[in-house]
């Protein structure tokens, strides 16, 4: 309940209440019924998942960073990726379908396997809580 009072407040201090992101996140919440962390998201973003039977192994930082307000690179094709936080990029996280193809792509690139919609619920909330390193 904290984590979802704490999301309300940044969302309606900086104006982001009702778009994409939370309208994911309400989508997800009917899912799962339990409550989202971005701690748990946090860790989901920096463990990493070995991809390659012990040679290889990858996270979402690996690509995106740790500090959210940078930009990243993505490790295969050097493409730079901008950041995920919306201090520093607010155009980031604003189309519904877009979260969704990517949460899907990535998941699978980086887990090996699609996210959870608990664990797409962490991240978002995670991304959304201007973590910033």
């Amino acid at each position: 309940m904290k984590v979802w009072i704490l999301v309300g407040l940044i969302f309606s201090s900086t104006g982001w209440a009702a778009d994409a992101a939370t309208s994911r996140l309400d989508e997800y919440a009917q899912i799962v019924k339990t409550p989202f962390s971005a701690q748990r998201g946090q860790q989901l973003w920096i463990h990493s998942y070995d991809y390659n039977k012990g040679v290889k192994q990858r996270s979402c930082a690996s690509c995106h960073g740790e500090d959210l307000s940078e930009s990243g690179k993505h490790v295969r094709t050097g493409k730079t990726i901008k950041p995920m936080s919306r201090l520093s990029n607010p155009s980031a996280l604003t189309d519904e379908k877009k979260i969704e193809k990517w949460f899907t792509r990535n998941c699978k690139w980086t887990m090996g396997r699609e996210c959870s919609v608990e664990e797409k619920g962490d991240i978002l909330t995670f991304l959304l809580s201007g973590a910033e390193k």
